[in-house]
């Protein structure tokens, strides 16, 4: 399903209006445009433009009533709440701010209401069919050196500075390879965010917005983000937005000209949160401790919003509408998702849902707990009577686990047997297949190097996450061995993509220069993935596992007549797996197909699995 709008209509209805060229459009008016026949009929505007609130405001257009106008403490802001009838048809319309004495007109802006595309609200999320790509868009490919440097923003592109510096990696660069993300088999992509980060240095990871409607012009515009998702879709890919609800970075335009004194966690006074994330479950939490980790800042550079702000709320609920609507998007993932305002969050996640019933979003809590990461389910029972309308949430617990499993030696309550214990917790996720299970991300050391450089590890470890209930992610650059160190150090986490410059004389793209074991971890993910997305018994079957024995570990996932049966072998020799122990699993079947090798074979008493290895096998 596609949905996007005629570039000319929306390129002109992201420019300001003028009224006979003299009258100025306010500096701010956001949501720039909205659509007719949405299901929530109010929509709240936030104008910003100089001692703009004593104006008379006037508009007339069929099926729009203004029905408040809402002063805020700093007078260079007015906030218009138009009442849209559910038959509005789309259109145009001059909204004038007049001289509260002399009537004179002091700035106008033409609003417009765009037309839908059809089955918007329909739209499809991704979910336990889909496999996401993460990837950081400055170091993923420059694909227009042009936008390099732009003049009024000053933190500028130096490839020897992993830590801090951009690198040129842009909008044009991920679209020139959407070919290899298909071919690799990726459903989804997830970009960390694209916002314009007009900071003074660190900008490139995009998590200090300085404006929540434009595309950083380093990676482009917002027409660029357009027809990028545009692209992706027709190659089967959809794209998935990190949205970030707790803050903004210190440069954003609020902060030149902030519009009420509690818009901020704190009075706007820097508090550092304590990340105290289970102060909000935990029932002998202090409220200064609840207090402090909804409201403090992650560091002095990104302030903490303040949702009990109710214009502030409503504001950011409309701009995630507005760019899953203009863009065309099939998910979210939300930065720090815990952090934010509680209520708000419970509103945010229904207001999306109630727009988009059939959409997608992910939430990030960071916490190997999984008690902590179920509180923001929907359908989770929450003891204080707390309720939540995410579908899902990134599976830190069982990340954790993994890692610590696959890198650890066998024994008691260690290795695969931690493994097989961890997944008793899917009884608190309402939808444990939702949870997105992930390799790695930009917060976090490549899997690769944890893995002491062991691929074959890696390839046990991917089948894992590809195989189990869950909606796999896996990170830019696995499939190649990238590496990084093994304690946290984001910069050499966020290592450029090879082949994504001009002047890169290896090319994963392409295959050059790659060694043979990086090619090889080519051939194996893009086997593995393109195999899953026809794999029914891996998307929606029941899981069905055998407690680990000798460093081996079998599970089943059926449906119906399909089975895949998945032995991972931890030992450094083959071995003879005697299947009767399965029997409850393999039942009558006794043809296999090594989904990965491509052989045929016919199930005896026994199976070899080799050393070191993940056998994935359907079974008829």
């Amino acid at each position: 399903m596609r949905h996007f709008l005629p570039a000319a209509l929306l390129i002109s209805a992201l420019q300001p209006a003028f009224a006979g060229g003299h009258v100025p459009a306010p500096q701010h008016l956001e949501p720039p445009f909205w659509w007719a026949g949405m299901r929530e009929t109010q929509l709240q505007l936030l104008v910003h433009a100089p001692k703009i609130a004593g104006s008379k405001v006037v508009l007339q257009y069929p099926g729009v009533r203004l029905q408040k106008v809402q002063t805020l403490p700093n007078p260079n802001y007015l906030v218009l709440t138009l009442q849209l009838s559910p038959t509005v048809r789309p259109g145009s319309f001059d909204i004038r701010f007049l001289h509260p004495e002399t009537r004179q007109e002091r700035y106008q802006y033409q609003y417009r209401l765009l037309q839908r595309e059809p089955q918007s609200a329909q739209r499809q999320g991704f979910g336990a069919q889909d496999v996401i790509l993460n990837l950081v868009p400055d170091r993923f490919a420059n694909g227009n050196p042009d936008n390099d440097r732009i003049a009024g923003y000053p933190d500028h592109v130096d490839r020897s500075d992993d830590g801090g510096a951009r690198h040129g990696g842009d909008i044009a660069g991920i679209r020139a390879h959407l070919d290899y993300i298909q071919r690799m088999g990726y459903t989804m992509i997830w970009p960390t965010p694209m916002l314009e980060n007009n900071m003074p240095r660190y900008s490139y990871h995009g998590y200090a917005a300085t404006d929540l409607y434009r595309i950083d012009p380093r990676f482009g515009s917002n027409e660029d983000y357009r027809q990028l998702v545009q692209a992706a879709r027709q190659r089967g890919i959809g794209m998935i937005q990190d949205v970030v609800l707790n803050h903004i970075g210190s440069h954003h335009w609020w902060m030149q000209d902030m519009p009420a004194p509690d818009w901020l966690g704190f009075q706007g006074k820097f508090v550092p949160t304590r990340h105290a994330r289970t102060t909000l479950s935990d029932r002998y939490a202090a409220a200064a401790d609840r207090e402090n980790f909804s409201y403090g800042w992650f560091t002095d550079t990104m302030p903490d919003l303040n949702q009990r702000n109710p214009v502030l709320a409503t504001y950011q609920i409309q701009n995630t509408i507005w760019w899953i609507e203009y863009v065309g998007l099939s998910g979210l993932r939300v930065d720090t998702y815990s952090y934010s305002d509680p209520a708000f969050l419970a509103r945010w996640s229904a207001s999306i849902l109630r727009e988009y019933p059939h959409f997608s979003m992910v939430g990030e809590e960071w916490s190997t707990q999984p008690l902590v990461v179920a509180r923001w389910l929907r359908g989770y029972r929450n003891p204080d009577g707390y309720r939540s309308s995410m579908p899902s949430m990134m599976d830190f617990p069982m990340q954790d686990v993994l890692r610590q499993a696959f890198s650890g030696n066998e024994s008691w309550n260690s290795g695969f047997n931690s493994l097989y214990e961890a997944l008793v917790a899917d009884q608190l996720y309402p939808q444990p297949e939702r949870m997105v299970l992930f390799d790695g991300n930009h917060d976090i050391s490549r899997i690769y190097s944890v893995f002491d450089k062991d691929a074959a590890l890696v390839k046990m470890a991917l089948a894992y996450i590809a195989t189990i209930p869950r909606t796999p992610q896996l990170y830019y650059g696995t499939e190649i061995l990238m590496e990084s160190r093994k304690e946290r150090d984001d910069g050499a986490a966020r290592r450029d993509f090879p082949g994504g410059w001009a002047e890169d004389k290896v090319n994963a793209f392409t295959g050059a220069g790659l060694s043979d074991a990086q090619q090889d971890m080519q051939r194996y993910v893009a086997r593995l993935l393109n195999w899953r997305k026809t794999a029914t018994a891996v998307h929606k079957g029941r899981m069905l596992h055998f407690s680990p024995e000798d460093g081996i570990y079998c599970y089943f996932r059926i449906l119906g007549k399909q089975s895949v049966m998945v032995v991972l072998n931890k030992n450094t020799e083959s071995r003879e797996l005697a299947l009767a122990r399965f029997a409850e699993g393999t039942g009558q079947r006794t043809q296999a197909t090594d989904v990965i090798a491509g052989r045929q074979f016919r199930l005896g008493e026994k199976l070899s699995v080799p050393a070191r290895s993940a056998t994935i096998l359907e079974l008829e």
